[in-house]
């Protein structure tokens, strides 16, 4: 049997991705939020990993995939590790510190991704430095969008365990 703790945070992360798919100002998603989120709570690492990639693969088909895609689902991978590093003990300050960390990794990661393979910068150093140039100005929205969204879901969820025993890890059947 499946426990209620894994549905909640399934729907959770489930719905947070479909946030994507709403009008919202230019980087200002839950994209990171949800894999530092999924790294920290869910119990089984395969699951951390898997179910809010699920999630993103849904919601890129219908947004659309994009010649970068591999390198932000790899940063993606890299957030849900960052969660699984704050999971040991989830304070406000290291869900904010793993929220930081996550958004550099994914500033570095995705915009290696646009000069690499997105054809728009030269592919020499003058042209890596260009394309992280020219993405600063996102970082801002980047970042809010990340720490906003880590509060709602780590708080959220906080605030759902106290009232719900059930969604605590301690309620997990032993196996």
């Amino acid at each position: 049997m499946i426990h209620p703790r894994f549905y909640t945070l399934a729907g959770i992360v489930l719905a947070a991705a479909a946030l994507r798919l709403v009008p919202h100002p230019p980087n200002f998603t839950p994209v990171a939020a949800i894999a530092l989120f999924a790294g920290a709570h869910f119990a089984k690492r395969t699951l951390a990993f898997g179910v809010p990639l699920a999630a993103m693969l849904l919601s890129d088909l219908l947004i659309g995939f994009h010649s970068g895609v591999l390198f932000v689902y790899a940063a993606f991978a890299g957030i849900v590790g960052l969660g699984l590093l704050v999971r040991a003990r989830i304070t406000v300050l290291r869900v904010g510190g793993a929220a930081l960390a996550g958004s550099v990794l994914f500033f570095a990661v995705s915009n290696l991704g646009a000069w690499a393979v997105g054809g728009l910068y030269p592919f020499t150093g003058a042209g890596l430095l260009e394309a992280y140039t020219a993405a600063i100005p996102f970082f801002a929205n980047t970042l809010a969008g990340d720490l906003f969204y880590a509060g709602v879901l780590f708080g959220g969820f906080a605030l759902a365990q106290r009232s719900f025993p059930i969604l605590r890890e301690e309620a997990l059947p032993a196996v």
